[in-house]
């Protein structure tokens, strides 16, 4: 049957249009869905990982389950690429979310800064580790090191030569051990004080054996060391803090105005502005010359308090503590919210510089607190010390200008009769004088 058979031209137009459809229709060569063929849910999970025409990767729990993400049409900052503001007009499908259940987990972001250095108030905890490594060159001996001295051949009286035979009573033996004075000498028989601090081993024993020749006609002297490094088990047994909650050898120093913190056996050390591990290195260095044997360990156990100040027009002005990022719309928040009457175009923030020079910057954050600007560029990141000022629309400088000068001021002062136009005379009198 052809169209022109047709009797109606209604019915005739709707049969055309089916026909095209029919025809224009392509045919699908693809297979009947099997249960090897991704599921919907994947297919959506896969689509919805491309953003910006960058595929990024999918997690299986992602993909399969119902946490697979979703895309929400939102706007992305980036999207300006740095040349200008974007608007709600640049919406588009954002890769909003890795989960559709959300990230109540806080997201994985990088870390706030790539090395932390220290500052003011910083509270470190340096743990104190023996190294038992070879020192190099001869071990010097020092006050508080104990020796044992030896000889073979000038052991006791019955033993000792023609020349031993001294006082009655006297002790001639020189079998024994000794400790190095705080003078830096040790005590023996028929030679009394010999330096012994500062000197090594062999150089103490020769020194002994000359010094016993005219006693013995062979001294043959040995010096074996007994307790050696004290000062460094004297160090180790100031920062033991084994009988305290944490343990082990440690101590706490605060970083002091000066940048400055104290260690025993150092003194000050300076440590502002170093990282953690730069500071391990400063402290290792000096301990290598003055107390070798020890290394240590520099943690941070807790920061330096970063304040911000927010007055003016907000419900609670005050003193907030920088707890992580901060932004200018985040500390309004924390200061309870804008009051009615606040000039949030004009919002100012001022900020000290590193020489503590004064800076300033003028905000506008109306249109972003209003919701008409999706990624505002005036939604910077504060800094320690900065102050955040709401001001006061002009409406209400004249309301309080009107407020001082006429309710407190003239009107307060002049009789409720001469403002209604009795005696101006006097009014103009009593304003002259």
């Amino acid at each position: 049957m052809s169209l022109n058979h047709l009797r109606t031209p209604a019915l005739a137009g709707m049969l055309a249009v089916t026909l095209v459809a029919v025809v224009l229709r392509p045919m699908s060569t693809k297979p009947p869905a099997t249960e090897s063929q991704p599921t919907p849910v994947t297919k959506v999970a896969a689509e919805q990982r491309t953003v910006a025409g960058k595929a990024t990767p999918v997690r299986l729990c992602q993909a399969l389950g119902p946490a697979a993400p979703h895309s929400i049409w939102s706007v992305d900052s980036a999207r300006g690429g740095c040349r200008y503001e974007v608007g709600w007009d640049a919406r588009g499908c954002g890769d909003w979310q890795s989960y559709a259940q959300g990230e109540y987990v806080g997201h994985a972001r990088p870390a706030h800064v790539p090395e932390y250095r220290l500052r003011v108030d910083d509270t470190l905890s340096v743990f104190y580790l023996r190294t038992r490594d070879i020192q190099p060159g001869s071990y010097a001996l020092q006050v508080g090191d104990v020796v044992q001295v030896e000889s073979l051949t000038a052991g006791g009286s019955a033993t000792a030569g023609a020349g031993a035979t001294g006082a009655a009573g006297v002790d001639d033996s020189l079998n024994r051990q000794v400790i190095i004075q705080p003078d830096g000498t040790i005590k023996l028989p028929l030679v009394n004080r010999v330096p012994a601090a500062g000197r090594t081993i062999d150089a103490l024993q020769e020194d002994l054996e000359e010094r016993y020749k005219k006693y013995y006609r062979a001294p043959t002297i040995t010096v074996s060391p007994i307790q050696v490094n004290t000062r460094l088990e004297d160090l180790l047994d100031t920062v033991d803090s084994r009988g305290a909650i944490n343990g082990g050898r440690q101590l706490s120093a605060v970083v002091t105005p000066a940048g400055k913190i104290q260690l025993p056996g150092l003194g000050s050390v300076y440590v502002q502005g170093l990282t953690l591990s730069e500071a391990k290195l400063e402290i290792d260095s000096r301990y290598a010359q003055t107390i070798p044997g020890v290394t240590v360990t520099c943690d941070l156990t807790q920061r330096a308090p970063r304040f911000i100040y927010v007055v003016g027009e907000v419900a609670q002005p005050g003193r907030f503590e920088l707890e992580g990022p901060t932004t200018a719309m985040q500390a309004i928040a924390l200061a309870g919210g804008w009051e009615v009457g606040a000039n949030l175009r004009q919002v100012v923030v001022f900020r000290r510089g590193p020489d503590w020079r004064l800076m300033a910057t003028m905000l506008d954050l109306r249109g972003a607190l209003y919701g008409r600007r999706p990624v505002p560029a005036d939604e910077i990141w504060l800094n320690d010390s900065d102050i955040v000022l709401i001001p006061k629309t002009p409406i209400q400088v004249v309301d309080e200008v009107v407020e001082q000068v006429f309710t407190r001021g003239i009107y307060a002062a002049v009789p409720l009769e001469l403002m209604w136009g009795q005696g101006f005379a006097t009014v103009s009198s009593i304003i002259t004088q």
